[in-house]
């Protein structure tokens, strides 16, 4: 199988942490140029430091806010011209934005499509008519399994992931003609900064492990996915052997969901 992401470059959001590291590392151990961006300066230089280190493509780090327009197109223009054109696009930067209905006001509601939807738009914008010029292109975006059955209690985000999955389809659909090939990951319980969000606000009666460790108990394969297991689907899903899949919502959430 055909996993060689040498001469690619790859542009991450949400990169400084948890998934979006994960795969940072995996695509940059694959070959690939890797641009991380994220808002952190310090937390995102460090892991760009610690990725370089290791064998692979050029890495670059760019602080970016993604709800901000203007800093989305100058991190890439930065990346570009460091970098080289963008040719594997993953849209991961988010966070769950959860709450009872009556309760979410117009900003709320904003902040969280601007950070997870309009960001996606945005970003794929700037790099879709180059990768469709090329006639080679990948796109990845990052939602989560509510999207597609959203329990109570869980607007904004899912609302937003769900938009983001019907933005995904859409862009397969344009983008096929042209071998730029657009999938989604839709993610469940997966050891990440949120989880580590989540341990922080909890009375830590426990130590971090013990605290994941209970919370997999009751899923079906009895524990947590692991970021590197994200990332291993991501990187197959980058590379030249996924070249006939786009379209496709994959859910990776080790079986919870009751929807395909």
């Amino acid at each position: 199988m055909d996993l060689d992401l040498a001469g690619k470059t790859a542009l991450i959001t949400g990169a400084s942490l948890g998934l979006g590291r994960a795969m940072a590392e995996a695509f940059h151990g694959a070959g690939a140029n890797v641009a991380l961006l994220a808002r952190r300066e310090d937390i995102l230089a460090q892991a760009a430091d610690e990725i370089a280190a290791a064998k692979g493509g050029k890495v670059g780090a760019y602080s970016c806010d993604v709800t901000d327009p203007n800093a989305i197109e100058a991190a890439v223009t930065r990346a570009t011209g460091e970098l080289g054109h963008i040719d594997i696009l993953v849209n991961n930067a988010g966070q769950s934005q959860t709450g009872r209905f009556e309760d979410l006001t117009d900003e709320v509601w904003q902040y969280d499509l601007d950070l997870k939807l309009f960001a996606a738009i945005r970003l794929s914008r700037l790099v879709f008519p180059g990768m469709k010029a090329r006639r080679w292109g990948r796109i990845v975006n990052i939602l989560n399994t509510a999207a597609k059955a959203p329990p109570p209690g869980s607007a904004p985000t899912s609302v937003s992931r769900a938009a983001g999955m019907a933005l995904t389809k859409v862009l397969a659909g344009e983008g096929a003609p042209h071998n730029v090939l657009v999938n989604a990951l839709m993610i469940g319980s997966i050891k990440s900064d949120q989880i580590r969000r989540a341990y922080d606000r909890s009375d830590k009666s426990v130590g971090f492990e013990e605290f994941m460790a209970n919370a997999g108990k009751s899923l079906p394969m009895g524990r947590m996915g692991e970021a590197e297991e994200c990332a291993n689907v991501a990187l197959f899903l980058v590379s030249g052997g996924a070249s006939y899949l786009t379209g496709c919502a994959i859910n990776m959430d080790g079986g919870v969901s009751r929807v395909v």
